[in-house]
């Protein structure tokens, strides 16, 4: 029997306390694109179509967590990137705000409230929070982290490049501390809009991409720096990073997130042993693989799996470990949402 709502139950979740059962978050931004009908580029784009097709999906999959965004385009896009909008999948990034390092003085922080489409998005967490903001748990993505907003901005294949080189160190670091205000400034405007928590994803600084090495050096710092600085403003961060995190799970705790956003990839056990006490874990179950492509049977297994687990001691919130394709079948989602309700009560 259920005894708390939405956001009793994630609060209590990421106090470190025991719910009632286990929380579920669904990242579905490109679901609700799907079930909008309109093209994703104008979707995507559009505030108030977002807000609905988040509160849509709410009560009909009646999700805890409820994860705001538009893809991994914005902020790159309100700092002079130019990004294209395809009408069936999440923008991307056409071509780099800068041609080499030593354009950084062009850069400037975008105002949140006045960037496209960084207001739409703002316009989105507003309304979602207005409408069921006491009832639903709201994370609004602050979209890249600093090391994957610098790959955009000067482009992914030079940005990589120069850090594998190692001869323009100081002005890759500028690079991602200019980032990192960017971000930090995207963070603030999502809480202003009622989130009750905000989050980042640096997927291109894990190891399916980045050794750890460059991690720890270019990564990790202004991770540990956005997280310091949102918590002297009593701001909570989720942290993600998509792929197998196993070798960096360990580091990624030591940043002092209150949530670690983890993929299939990552081994569970080192997952439960690096986190115990210490912070939230929301995931890890296969997006494509499982909730896209597999049976309600398989879903409800591997939810399962992770919950016995993940879940004792409390600190889990069962999601997939990435965004879900846009076709992925009602039905799946529908059999996460049991499998927190038959395998996840305390």
């Amino acid at each position: 029997m259920e005894t708390m709502n939405a956001v009793e139950r994630t609060q209590t979740v990421l106090r470190g306390g025991i719910p009632d059962r286990v929380p579920v978050a669904l990242h579905n931004f490109l679901m609700t694109a799907q079930a909008s009908g309109l093209p994703f580029g104008e979707f995507l784009q559009n505030g108030e179509a977002m807000a609905e097709g988040h509160i849509r999906a709410w009560h009909e999959f009646g999700h805890d967590v409820l994860l705001v965004e538009n893809g991994t385009a914005a902020l790159a896009e309100a700092c002079g990137c130019e990004v294209e909008y395809p009408p069936d999948t999440a923008p991307v990034v056409h071509a780099p705000a800068l041609k080499s390092l030593d354009d950084l003085d062009r850069l400037r922080v975008p105002d949140p409230y006045k960037a496209h489409p960084l207001a739409e998005n703002l316009k989105a967490t507003r309304i979602i929070a207005r409408e069921i903001g006491d009832r639903a748990f709201i994370l609004g993505r602050a979209d890249q982290g600093p090391f994957s907003l610098a790959s955009l901005l000067l482009g992914m294949q030079e940005f990589l490049m120069q850090v594998a080189l190692q001869e323009e160190t100081e002005k890759l670091h500028r690079l991602i501390q200019f980032s990192l205000e960017v971000t930090y400034r995207y963070a603030l405007a999502q809480m202003e809009q009622g989130a009750h928590i905000t989050s980042i994803g640096e997927s291109l600084a894990g190891p399916d991409v980045s050794s750890p090495r460059v991690y720890r050096e270019y990564e990790w710092p202004y991770a540990r720096q956005l997280v310091e600085r949102l918590k002297a403003q009593s701001i909570p961060l989720s942290y993600h990073i998509c792929g197998d995190t196993t070798a960096i799970v360990q580091d990624m705790v030591e940043t002092g997130a209150a949530v670690l956003e983890l993929d299939y990839k990552t081994d569970l056990q080192t997952i439960k042993a690096a986190t115990r006490g210490r912070t939230t874990v929301l995931g890890p179950v296969d997006p494509s693989g499982v909730m896209a492509q597999g049976t309600p049977d398989l879903v409800e297994d591997k939810c399962q799996e992770a919950i016995e687990v993940l879940a004792p001691g409390g600190r889990f919130i069962l999601c997939p470990g990435c965004g879900l394709p846009a076709t992925t079948p009602h039905g799946n989602v529908h059999a996460m949402i049991e499998a927190a309700k038959r395998y996840g009560t305390y």
